[in-house]
């Protein structure tokens, strides 16, 4: 399929002679410069809306930029870092040295190096970044910013609203863990207004046990899905039987049907890989992410949240260099490298829309949280990175620039409404759809723009 496409839109290209040639003629009514435009926009058309799944692979905590994908090795001492630059596949273009593999797949990749918003706050910046929209604390502490129910809906969440389900088949997945620490659940993460029957369905992976799959939607021993579904009929024949349309109803209607589908649970069980696969993605818990993550997107699941690690995992105030090092960096490189190389190969990356980002970037300046503790960057939404991949993506090239000291933008800014307009458009859902709150009060998806770049070759 993919092959298919390629051809065609190889065989579509027009020749620069031939080109030129309308240019001058003007037989199309349309100046050189306005034929340019059009052609632009007719590709940027094209590419969008071709993916039937997005993952977005969150680095929760925020990745810093001098760390990664926008390096500046000629920035003073207490700014640039530790880590040196290294040539990727795409000349010209450099990553961090602990990024090798995806060094060597830059032409598959796109990177935005001005992502920007305003806030600096883990729990708000999340909500922006998954949600398309700012959230609207309700107090001056984190305690007042948790998730709520008036919060806007993530991705996965509008996508369940807007679709129907397939049999058995979930709309969106969240894994390996939910954004929690101690009393404050992270907003964004589930349907907000919505409610709970658009909630993403959260799987559980252990940290420690990253082997171990989730047997939370597993049927007890015992229990066959013909035997559930019989006691699911006999309570509708019950003075108490359950009532169409209620919200609790239709949850347990979608649980029975993902129970008893052995679809779903077979895409939950990387048992069934190759493992030498299993191997290459890695044995912690981003590797095992990832590779659900692709065999969830295999069975038809539209949107898969991966979070990489738990809330603030990448959060790295303290012992910045030693822990991208030795634990981050390494870990991420080898399983999103080895999930591009998975979905490319069987055909999957042609239609699968890839983003991977944090909520925010790390400081320019290098500074220690408390005196003696080993250097970290805080936080800083002012710039950041984020990287795309397949479904129409043009790869090898990178798309805004920073200043020298990597701390603000100096081309055209990308924020998290423009990051959600690319991903619904390219679900082929209209980012000015009208969604209605808990008041039945109306809202606008998005208000931002695709980030057309990103379907269009721009100049390094």
């Amino acid at each position: 399929m993919g092959q298919r496409r390629e051809r065609e839109s190889v065989g579509s290209r027009m020749t620069r002679r031939g080109f030129v040639q309308v240019g001058g003629s003007g037989l199309l009514g349309m100046s050189l410069p306005g034929l340019l435009a059009a052609r632009k926009a007719s590709a940027a058309a094209g590419a969008t809306g071709r993916a039937k799944s997005v993952i977005v692979i969150l680095l929760s905590g925020g990745l810093g930029q001098h760390d990664s994908f926008d390096m500046k090795p000629d920035s003073p001492d207490g700014i640039r870092g530790e880590f040196n630059p290294i040539q990727t596949a795409v000349p010209g273009v450099h990553f961090c040295e602990h990024l090798p593999r995806l060094a060597a797949r830059a032409q598959d990749l796109a990177v935005v190096r001005s992502m920007s918003h305003p806030e600096g706050n883990h729990l708000v910046a999340v909500h922006h970044v998954l949600t398309g929209k700012p959230s609207f604390p309700r107090g001056a502490s984190d305690l007042d910013r948790v998730a709520s129910r008036d919060d806007f809906p993530c991705y996965a969440a509008v996508v369940d609203h807007l679709r129907s389900r397939q049999e058995g088949i979930p709309n969106g997945v969240a894994l390996p863990l939910k954004l929690i620490e101690g009393p404050l659940t992270w907003p964004g993460q589930d349907a907000g207004f919505l409610g709970p029957r658009n909630d993403p369905w959260q799987l559980r992976l252990d940290p420690n046990k990253p082997e171990a799959r989730d047997d939370s939607l597993t049927l007890p021993e015992g229990l066959d899905p013909e035997r559930l579904h019989r006691r699911r009929h006999l309570l509708t024949q019950t003075s108490a039987a359950p009532v169409a349309g209620d919200a609790f109803v239709d949850q347990q209607d979608a649980a029975l049907a993902m129970l008893c589908n052995s679809t779903v649970g077979r895409a939950l069980d990387p048992g069934q890989e190759d493992p030498r696969l299993v191997d290459r993605y890695g044995s912690h818990v981003f590797g095992r992410s990832l590779l659900i993550a692709r065999r969830l997107v295999e069975i038809g699941v539209p949107v898969v949240q991966a979070t990489m690690g738990i809330v603030q995992t990448w959060d790295t105030h303290v012992g910045n260099f030693p822990r991208l090092k030795d634990e981050l960096l390494p870990a991420l490189d080898r399983a999103v490298s080895t999930l591009l190389d998975d979905l490319k190969a069987r055909g999957l990356l042609d239609e699968t829309l890839v983003v991977m980002l944090g909520e925010f970037g790390r400081t320019p300046r290098i500074s220690q949280l408390t005196p003696g503790a080993v250097p970290g960057r805080d936080h800083w939404p002012a710039v950041f990175p984020a990287v795309f991949a397949g479904a129409g993506v043009v790869g090898g090239q990178v798309i805004g620039k920073s200043d020298k000291l990597g701390a603000y933008s100096v081309t055209k800014t990308f924020g998290p409404p423009d990051l959600a307009a690319t991903v619904y458009k390219a679900l082929g859902i209209d980012p000015a759809v009208e969604l209605r709150d808990r008041l039945g009060r109306p809202l606008q998806l998005c208000s931002g723009e695709v980030i057309d770049p990103l379907y269009t070759a721009v100049e390094v």
